[in-house]
């Protein structure tokens, strides 16, 4: 518990920066109950307006939680929301923070995670956010390579890129935990992305198992793996194409992740790793709503801006 404990006062202390006077609701369910105690603990010792909320993990990442829930993180000043299944990509989520709210998701955390994760320079996954995002912010185009096979090309319009620092001290902001990207939602993408590293249900992904996916226009047209496709026609069967969207190009910046571990939480913010999402965007920065948000980890890419090579973070 006392690693637990360290791990919750950086979330509260460093990332939070929780006050006497501001009201905070721990948002859990019954598969993270230490996680959200250890953290509800933290906060009513800063707070007497603390409020720790469980409810039944959700059926996917992406789904809304109960209403009570959502009420409940929106009339909040700030949120903490460590859950079995992501509400990073909810319209509670959003809602909490354009109302002013600010916090952070800590979709499908572990113990292991929280301590590892929460064990690290957030000074220096700022700087290197700050960073990546001056060599992507102005760029008209963003193609990605491997040498598996990836070769994808990213329209970014008029979109706005992000960092996620963990840095969530002001009004309305947001960030997952642990922290470290800078992404982006595209207005469209056409290739092939190979992921080797992480993604849901598989976890690590063992030497020599690859997913591979075909984008056209934005929306994902083959999938090579019969898990991740099915949980795509499901989704698409309440949203439609929405479900085959591609909603994210993601760049790790968390230089203290030196190894996936299998947790797409963590594995995502590691330095010199891409993650592209399907699903839903439209509460970072696009326009298409779903159900599902699903990242895969690349490994070793290249990065282009406008046809020009970056420099990624290196742990």
């Amino acid at each position: 518990m006392s690693e637990l404990r360290t791990a919750a006062e950086t979330a509260v202390h460093q990332c939070l920066e929780l006050e006497a006077e501001e009201s905070c609701v721990v948002v859990t369910d019954d598969e993270r109950e230490p996680i959200g105690e250890a953290l509800y603990e933290v906060t009513r010792e800063v707070t007497d307006d603390a409020t720790i909320v469980r409810y039944p993990p959700g059926e996917q990442h992406g789904a809304e939680p109960p209403a009570p829930v959502a009420a409940a993180m929106r009339g909040a000043d700030a949120f903490l929301a460590p859950t079995t299944k992501s509400l990073s990509h909810t319209r509670a989520r959003s809602d909490a923070t354009d109302d002013g709210a600010r916090g952070a998701t800590l979709p499908g955390i572990t113990e292991e995670v929280f301590v590892t994760g929460l064990d690290a320079d957030y000074d220096r996954i700022a700087a290197e956010c700050e960073r990546t995002l001056e060599r992507v912010a102005d760029a008209d185009e963003i193609r990605v390579t491997t040498d598996l096979g990836t070769d994808i090309r990213f329209a970014v319009g008029d979109r706005e890129w992000y960092d996620d620092t963990g840095d969530v001290s002001e009004s309305g902001s947001f960030s997952n935990l642990p922290a470290g990207e800078v992404f982006v939602s595209p207005v469209s993408a056409d290739g092939t992305f190979v992921v080797d590293g992480t993604m849901r249900p598989h976890g690590l992904l063992e030497d020599g198992h690859r997913l591979e996916f075909e984008v056209e226009d934005g929306l994902v047209t083959e999938i090579s793996d019969d898990e991740i496709r099915s949980q795509v026609e499901a989704a698409s069967e309440e949203v439609g194409d929405a479900a085959y969207n591609l909603a994210e190009l993601g760049i790790g910046t968390n230089v203290g992740v030196t190894d996936l571990v299998g947790s797409v939480l963590l594995d995502e913010k590691a330095a010199g790793t891409v993650h592209i999402a399907i699903g839903d965007n439209a509460s970072i920065g696009g326009e298409t709503e779903a159900p599902i948000h699903l990242d895969g980890i690349l490994r070793g890419p290249t990065v282009y801006a406008d046809g020009e090579e970056i420099e990624l973070p290196e742990a």
